[in-house]
């Protein structure tokens, strides 16, 4: 296996030019939903020159729009490819599905960014633009580690599955088409930006709207009217203090460095419709976290709950109950016993590799790991080179030697996992 390790190293070294040069083609290839296409392309491109069997096809079908499990705000995904490439092993190994999104969130208000959003701008060892860490950068660890095994002619018994999705920022509907068109493995790898830390547990996560009634009045008599605006803070004070009930409960060591494991977070707010009309409805959308281990039913009922006890708090909402709705993109939770085998092969190679201790804990936001985990029945372990505090952000970029590291680590994980002829 040291043999192995040198020639992976060599292989990375030796191929840095143009590894650079794919993330940066594929960062400059944006892929917001609806646009996936172009970035999908290049993808298909290099796994057909590796020579591995490629699939590319857009979701369709009432399978997938009639599952429980689906959740985007579109049924029409024309144009919008996911991409598979398998790399047959010889057989009797273990297989393995590497998982990535190829969809990128929206880069916001470009005056937050030193360069344009799409630049792929390389300054001091960090390649930058919107979807650099989350998570372009991982994907192009995935194929680097699969390049250098064909290329050093490594001849795995397993198969090695890999994906390039669309739709996991909006719920995961490339991953759950690949589950429901039968692509399974023994074990799953997902390179979401975890700062080359090891995710074995992800929290879930979940949309909710809430309708918040007031009674209008003319603003220079607001006092008979009934704000929705005030209503709505005393509903804010009580999710706060859902939020603090719930985490107060989770005693799990992977989350002691995370300050709220499941927040609640209240991301939009609307309503009214005069400057001089006290507000009589207002819309309040958000985001819950769900526990690895916790159902999203039961955390449903406990918002569901906590809504219902308003009227103890303010006699408003025993005849004006806010409306609750859930809507839009979910997570499922998931996590994966932290000895199982495939941990121990990552770990294993990340301290051979680096010379150092992983840093294990569980993924502050939601991944397609629960789906692979809960719905596709493949245990599933998150871990990547992307930094967690550069998702979504301005500026986002990513650590280069990064992304070769984490190839490297990755190689060598299939191999173990995969075995070659020599068992090793």
């Amino acid at each position: 296996m040291q043999l192995i390790k040198e020639q992976i190293q060599t292989w990375l070294t030796e191929h840095y030019e143009e590894g650079t040069e794919l993330l940066q083609r594929l960062v400059q290839s944006p892929s917001i939903s609806k646009n996936e296409a172009k970035a999908q392309s290049i993808i298909t491109e290099v796994l057909s020159n590796m020579g591995l069997k490629v699939d590319a096809w857009e979701p369709c079908g009432k399978e997938l729009t009639e599952s429980p499990y689906f959740c985007s705000s579109r049924d029409d995904f024309t144009g919008s490819p996911n991409v598979v490439g398998v790399l047959p092993g010889t057989g009797g190994g273990r297989s393995i599905i590497l998982n990535g999104h190829i969809d990128v969130v929206p880069e916001g208000d470009h005056e937050q960014w030193t360069d344009v959003p799409y630049s792929g701008a390389i300054k001091e060892g960090k390649m930058y633009g919107r979807g650099v860490t989350d998570m372009k950068g991982g994907l192009v660890s995935f194929l680097l580690a699969l390049q250098a095994i064909l290329q050093l002619d490594i001849k795995l018994r397993g198969d090695v599955i890999f994906q390039s999705v669309i739709e996991e920022e909006s719920g995961g509907t490339g991953t759950l088409s690949a589950i429901l068109k039968g692509y399974k493995a023994d074990a799953a790898l997902i390179t979401e930006p975890t700062n080359m830390r090891v995710f074995p547990k992800q929290q879930g996560s979940m949309w909710f709207r809430i309708f918040v009634k007031g009674r209008s009045a003319h603003g220079g008599t607001r006092y008979e009217g009934v704000s929705a605006f005030d209503k709505a803070m005393v509903l804010a004070e009580q999710i706060r203090a859902l939020e603090f009930k719930r985490n107060q409960l989770i005693n799990d060591p992977l989350y002691e460095q995370t300050p709220i494991p499941i927040p609640i977070n209240i991301g939009v707010v609307s309503g009214g419709n005069w400057p001089s009309s006290v507000p009589d409805l207002l819309k309040i959308e958000g985001r819950m976290g769900v526990a690895p281990n916790e159902k999203i039913e039961a955390a449903q009922h406990e918002m569901e709950e906590c809504l219902q006890q308003l009227s103890v708090l303010d006699p408003w909402f025993k005849e004006n109950p806010p409306v609750l709705e859930w809507f839009g993109a979910r997570w499922l939770p998931g996590e994966i016993d932290l000895e199982h085998d495939l941990m121990n092969t990552l770990v294993h190679q990340y301290r051979e590799t680096t010379g150092e201790e992983p840093v294990i804990e569980a993924s502050p936001w939601g991944t397609d790991g629960g789906l692979l985990t809960e719905v596709g029945e493949i245990p599933t372990v998150v871990f990547g080179p992307g930094t967690t505090e550069m998702a979504h952000f301005p500026d986002e970029y990513i650590e280069l030697d990064k992304v070769f590291k984490s190839a490297e680590i990755i190689a060598l994980t299939i191999i173990q996992w995969c075995s070659i002829k020599d068992n090793i």
